[in-house]
């Protein structure tokens, strides 16, 4: 079994809950990672696709994922979703820890080409990084241009011609608490790709591995799973106000001039 870093096990946990909330239906999402969002999606009766830059992630999507592309539930897509075309509209667009990595030109390219691939009544998930004043080492290494706060969202939807329908901070205060580990663990580990091109940081950054970091001995299960980590679930939504939550998780739909511009 796969043991997830706690501030996974709650964005999930938090994304988990909100997904109850709506019908399932047809996906894209970007930025997959290793798939953990994927799996949620599929698990609660989704289809869809994922988009990412990473040749070796997709190689790993489809092998994880190759019961479900063989029922035609879910394809594993190795391109760009910007300059992809894409046919057929879907009711939810969702990405993790991606927008962070586009340029301001390249951001709102993504809005725009969202959505035109949402159907009328369509939304946007997405989780960022928050709290530009944490910007540390790992937000170079990964190739981010940008930490955001509850205000520079609000521009972008308005910017975008988007409606913010839900924002809430996530993982506070565990995160921010483990804050100063998890900037050693990535100096000591990841320095060296401090010398890659951005876009090359930005391929590697779905399919990192740093030993109590992003993996963790299958021992540690034992604490770091949803049942143990509730509580602090709960904790990480009475204070998701707080201007210092280092992930902000929000829902949008574009207007219909956004459809149009």
């Amino acid at each position: 079994m796969t043991v997830l870093p706690p501030g996974t096990i709650l964005q999930l946990l938090y994304l988990k809950e909100r997904l109850h909330r709506l019908t399932p239906g047809s996906f894209i999402e970007i930025g997959p990672g290793s798939g953990e969002i994927t799996q949620v999606l599929l698990d609660r009766g989704w289809s869809g696709a994922s988009f990412d830059l990473g040749l070796e992630t997709t190689a790993k999507l489809r092998e994880r994922f190759k019961n479900e592309i063989a029922e035609q539930r879910f394809t594993a897509i190795n391109a760009d979703y910007l300059s992809t075309p894409i046919t057929e509209s879907v009711d939810l667009v969702i990405s993790c820890m991606v927008m962070e990595h586009l340029d301001a030109d390249m951001e709102s390219a993504f809005m725009a080409k969202s959505a035109t691939c949402l159907k009328t009544g369509g939304i946007m998930i997405g989780l960022v990084p928050a709290s530009p004043e944490h910007w540390g080492i790992e937000d170079d290494i990964a190739g981010h241009y940008r930490r955001y706060t509850r205000d520079s969202l609000a521009r972008l939807a308005t910017a975008s011609h988007w409606r913010l329908l839900h924002l809430m901070g996530l993982t506070f205060p565990i995160s921010n608490v483990l804050l100063p580990i998890s900037n050693f663990l990535v100096s000591r580990n990841e320095k060296h790709k401090l010398a890659l091109s951005a876009l090359e940081r930005t391929e590697q950054s779905g399919r990192r591995t740093v030993k109590y970091k992003t993996s963790f001995p299958p021992v540690l299960g034992i604490f770091l799973n949803r049942i143990t980590l509730f509580p602090l679930h709960v904790v990480q939504k009475l204070l998701g106000t707080s201007s210092r939550a280092l992930v902000l998780f929000f829902e949008a739909r574009p207007t219909e001039k956004s459809r149009t511009t």
